[in-house]
């Protein structure tokens, strides 16, 4: 039983066939900026790098940090 945090960054790009696709960094850095997740995400765009289902990558939809905590209550016995 214990008390877990994890932070995750999901960044969500608007693809060529008008649909999104997310891609999400575990543990970014704790004091990431607005202007380098943008920076990051165009430079992934202009490449070229991810080949979606839904097309190319175009553009940017949304960038999220998300934090979340749990508190484990019950672990079973060990047998």
């Amino acid at each position: 039983m214990a008390i877990t945090t994890n932070r995750t960054a999901r960044l969500t790009f608007s693809t060529s066939a008008g649909n999104t696709f997310s891609l999400t960094v575990p543990q970014p850095r704790e004091n990431i900026q607005l202007a380098e997740a943008v920076t990051v995400m165009n430079t992934l765009i202009a490449g070229g790098i991810f080949l979606t289902a839904n097309g190319t990558l175009t553009g940017i939809k949304d960038i999220k940090v998300i934090d979340t905590t749990t508190n484990d209550l019950y672990d079973p016995p060990q047998v």
